[in-house]
């Protein structure tokens, strides 16, 4: 009897261990449900429908619409062709972009058979292939006071931009995959994102809609093209600037967040189709209206505000026609 008793007296606090593990088990899967609950409760509703696609192939330089397109985490994409993976550069590296050379918005882009075509007036066109051998020399780069690399595109390349442009010497490069983009810790501090960017200004996307356009050209003498403001994303069917109300979007397969505003610069003056930068329009009308709140004065100066950039939470491929829905 002293050893069933003490049998007896030995088993409880293992039974007990067992259910307070299974107890834990529970309350552990409580709470990642809650987590996750309100992710898988989202109500999706439909703000608009996109209208058009455009992917920048280089930095200042005419877009190409396209009708479809993968999204990746640094933006758009259509076979070789990717947004913003290309910069014209100065020998010592910076940037070049239409604020100092308002006639690259004039230059043309074409993808076929994996290879870039280049047109602008009164010089011959260039075919440039989309990627560039190993051997070709890597430029350190600026862009916004940060560094960055780009892979040499030529000789070719560089003697065909500096004949078009003719003010100095500039070379054509271009990011690949393998290399760091610039982080956007660096781009948007104190904003705490995780992302990173090849040569756009501060996110992968840029979305706008195209009632926000038609309401800045009501105020307008000279009417503005969408050109002007170069987004990748526009979406119709819904009000103007209704964009600033948008936190996260899934389009197609694709699923966005909101980063901020965009803040607007003279780049915006520059008319699309003659290549003259005016340095007012249409950036006086924008800021009679569109100037942010005080509180945000720190981030956006004095800087009027027209569209939204978007980081890319989740991948996938998007298409003209698709609509474009709020989670809520």
């Amino acid at each position: 009897m002293p050893v069933s008793l003490g049998f007896l007296a030995q088993r409880p606090p293992g039974w007990l261990g067992v259910a307070a593990l299974g107890l834990a088990a529970v309350v552990l899967g409580a709470v990642a449900w809650r987590r996750a609950g309100p992710r898988r409760r989202r109500r999706l509703q439909q703000v608009g429908t996109v209208a058009k696609l455009w992917i920048y192939p280089v930095k200042s330089c005419k877009g190409v619409a396209v009708s479809e397109a993968e999204c990746t985490a640094l933006g758009l994409r259509s076979g070789d062709l990717r947004d913003r993976f290309w910069l014209v550069i100065k020998e010592d590296g910076h940037m070049v972009t239409a604020r100092q050379e308002p006639r690259l918005v004039l230059v043309s882009i074409t993808y076929e058979n994996n290879r870039l075509i280049f047109r602008a007036p009164d010089v011959d066109q260039l075919v440039l292939p989309t990627k560039q051998p190993s051997s070709n020399k890597l430029y350190d780069c600026r862009i916004f006071g940060l560094d960055i690399k780009g892979r040499d595109c030529g000789n070719e390349a560089a003697q065909w931009f500096t004949n078009f442009l003719k003010t100095e010497a500039y070379r054509l490069v271009q990011f690949e995959t393998n290399m760091k983009g610039r982080t956007s810790k660096k781009l948007l501090a104190p904003i705490n994102w995780n992302y990173q960017v090849a040569y756009p200004d501060y996110s992968p996307l840029l979305v706008m809609t195209d009632a926000s356009l038609v309401d800045l050209n009501t105020r307008m003498e000279k009417k503005v093209k969408m050109e002007n403001f170069r987004p990748n994303i526009v979406v119709t069917g819904c009000d103007a600037f209704e964009e600033d109300t948008w936190d996260e979007l899934l389009i197609g397969s694709v699923e966005v967040k909101r980063v901020m505003a965009c803040s607007r610069c003279i780049l915006t003056t520059v008319d699309p189709d003659s290549g003259i930068i005016d340095r007012k329009e249409p950036l006086d009308t924008l800021k009679s209206y569109r100037l942010c709140d005080p509180s945000e004065r720190a981030l956006y100066k004095s800087s009027p505000l027209f569209g939204a950039y978007f980081s890319v939470e989740k991948v996938g491929s998007l298409r003209v026609g698709d609509p474009v829905y709020r989670m809520v």
